[in-house]
């Protein structure tokens, strides 16, 4: 019984630190790119991609090992109940969407700051970005979003 509450520990742990991370993260974002002080906006994107990588895959992982084992103790079937499975797919849509969206971005304007010295230094390609990367932030939230009412409903 003491496994039971340490996965679900895991569980919520690691939902706490993504969904925390990803709003919070597009928050700094969004306030550091209007500013408009390119120091601001150099340190904003540093933070940015420095918690995403290390709060959002942790709680990545936790969320997963949690849930996972909290199935494996309790003996439920993977791929029987519909809010299980659609949990999994809207889960790996998010997924999906970091991955081959967000990350890339995230990479490609860290590496613009890096070599900022000046006002000059943030230019419209790096704002493009930023409006790319919030529109599409936004968008993986979705799926998230639904997982987390299939996780708390089980509706069917």
């Amino acid at each position: 019984m003491e496994w039971i509450y340490t996965f679900k520990f895991l569980h919520y742990l690691g939902i706490i630190l993504l969904a925390g991370n990803i709003t919070v993260t597009a928050v700094w974002k969004v306030f550091a790119d209007r500013n408009g002080d390119w120091r601001i906006v150099q340190f904003g994107q540093r933070l940015v991609t420095g918690t995403d990588f290390g709060l959002t895959i942790p709680g990545i992982a936790l969320t997963m090992i949690g849930g996972y084992g909290l199935l494996w103790l309790l003996g439920y079937p993977l791929f029987e109940a519909p809010w299980l499975i659609w949990s999994q797919i809207m889960f790996v849509l998010a997924g999906a969407i970091w991955i081959t969206i967000l990350v890339p971005i995230q990479i490609k304007q860290a590496r613009m700051v890096a070599g900022w010295t000046s006002q000059a230094d943030l230019t419209q390609d790096y704002r493009r970005l930023s409006r790319r990367w919030i529109t599409w932030g936004l968008i993986s939230t979705i799926p998230l979003t639904v997982v987390l009412w299939l996780m708390i409903s089980k509706p069917y």
